[in-house]
């Protein structure tokens, strides 16, 4: 069970982390936002990134192997590594529409995946 913990910490940690990192890039389109200071844009991203720690650090202290959990450290950042680019993708795709996945990303996943073979390997 803590496997599924785990992993659904950090998907919730990874699309809070993606709205505060580049929700901004997308918000610059509305008026209450345009003209917003690269202060209070630092401010509202620190203000969700919050949420993204909140879930962050739980998922981390569950799934780590040394607090009872099924996963060493290695295996903890390799999975979240890959959540961030599949949440990413899934994002860059949905709001930025004038963005596009190409073949080149897609051979960069393909390799990250194979990071998660090599580190999960015994």
């Amino acid at each position: 069970m803590k496997v599924f913990y785990t992993i659904g910490l950090l998907i919730v940690s990874n699309v809070f982390m993606t709205f505060a990192w580049y929700g901004h890039l997308k918000f610059k389109e509305y008026d209450w936002f345009a003209n917003m200071s690269l202060l209070k844009i630092i401010l509202l991203s620190w203000m969700v990134a919050l949420f993204e720690y909140m879930a962050m650090v739980p998922a981390n202290k569950i799934g780590f192997v040394g607090n009872g959990g099924p996963f060493t450290l290695w295996q903890l950042k390799v999975i979240q590594e890959v959540i961030t680019l599949i949440v990413f993708s899934f994002f860059t795709i949905l709001v930025f529409k004038n963005e596009s996945f190409r073949t080149n990303h897609l051979i960069g996943f393909a390799f990250l995946v194979l990071a998660v073979y090599f580190i999960f390997k015994k």
